[in-house]
C-alpha cells in the first residue's frame, strides 16, 4: 500500500498550489479520501474529505471557499486545489484514507508521507 503526495512548494500569499496523491496497493475507489495537515509545532488538522464515489465533499471552516478536493478513481489519485493561500496554510499536507464527515469520523488506515506547503507573506 502506498500513498504518495506531490505538488507542495513555496508560494506567496494569495497564490495557488495543486496537491496530488497517487494511491496504489488497495481498492482506491472504495475508500473515502482526505487531506490532513500539520503546521510547525501544532497538531494534526483535518482539511477535507471526499466520499469514495466523489459525490460529497467536506471542508474545515478554515479552508472552505478556498480549497477544493477532487479525485479521479480511474487514476487512483486524489487532489487538493488550494487557492488564495495564507501564511497560516503553511504545513505538511498528508493524504489519508477515511476522514471526517457530518456525524462522525470514517476510520482510515493508510497515510502518505506528506508534502510541504510553505506560504510566504
Amino acid at each position: 500500500v502506498q500513498l504518495v503526495e506531490s505538488g507542495g512548494g513555496l508560494v506567496q500569499a494569495g497564490g495557488s498550489l495543486r496537491l496530488s496523491c497517487a494511491a496504489s496497493g488497495f481498492t482506491f475507489s472504495g475508500y473515502y479520501m482526505s487531506w490532513v495537515r500539520q503546521a510547525p509545532g501544532k497538531g494534526l488538522e483535518w482539511v477535507s474529505t471526499m466520499t469514495s464515489d466523489g459525490s460529497n465533499t467536506y471542508y474545515a471552516d478554515s479552508v472552505k471557499g478556498r480549497f477544493t478536493i477532487s479525485r479521479d478513481n480511474a487514476k487512483n489519485t486524489v487532489y487538493l486545489q488550494m487557492n488564495s493561500l495564507k501564511s497560516e496554510d503553511t504545513a505538511l499536507y498528508y493524504c489519508a484514507t477515511g476522514g471526517v464527515v457530518p456525524g462522525g469520523v470514517v476510520p482510515g488506515t493508510y497515510w502518505g508521507q506528506g508534502t510541504q506547503v510553505t506560504v510566504s507573506s
